[in-house]
């Protein structure tokens, strides 16, 4: 269990954070950024959550807690020594099962389909996008020399980005109200 007493601690203030080892990082590092991306992914995912159904929405609370849950790996580089949470199989195999569930009531898709429709849909949409942010600064982090990271890490946050895409066509009735794109439409 976690408890924090003090919130403000001044440990920042020169441009520094603590890992979960207490290794200190400039909060420019690659480990650093994409703890960030992952944490604003969880907070984009929040805001859709406060405009779908609940049914939905406890789906996306199950997401937001295995954000952190990807954080939480990401906090502790793999040469650790001491055990961690780490981003499992049986939550990526979890994420392929509710799209392979949703999906099957969705229409196929003829075009490509522009964010928005309902405004569940748009945050959804919105959520996927930061997302997708979130897996380029973990592909930055993987690069970085020396790093270290659980590759489910990765296939994580792509499959996150399949559900919230499927989620968003099924919060725009059943994709009957996405909203397609139309190439040229406008003489380009």
């Amino acid at each position: 269990m976690v408890r924090l007493d003090r919130i403000v601690t001044r440990g920042g203030d020169g441009g520094e954070t603590s890992l979960g080892d207490g290794t200190r990082l400039p909060k420019s590092a690659p480990r650093i950024a994409a703890l960030g991306e992952v944490d604003e992914a969880n907070a984009a995912i929040g805001v859709a959550r406060a405009h779908v159904p609940p049914g939905m929405a406890e789906l996306l609370g199950r997401l937001q807690n295995d954000l952190f849950d990807v954080g939480a790996d990401l906090c502790l580089p793999l040469n650790q020594e001491r055990p961690a949470l780490r981003v499992s199989a049986v939550q990526v195999e979890w994420l392929e099962g509710e799209v392979g569930r949703l999906n099957e009531s969705l229409a196929p898709l003829t075009s490509f389909v522009l964010p928005g429709g309902t405004k569940g849909a748009a945050f959804l949409h919105l959520a996927r996008t930061v997302v997708r942010r979130a897996e380029r600064a973990v592909v930055h982090l993987a690069e970085a020399p020396g790093e270290t990271l659980n590759r489910l890490v990765l296939v994580y946050l792509n499959r996150l980005s399949d559900l919230l895409f499927v989620l968003a066509r099924v919060a725009n009735a059943e994709g009957a109200g996405d909203v397609a794109w139309e190439p040229g439409r406008d003489g380009g």
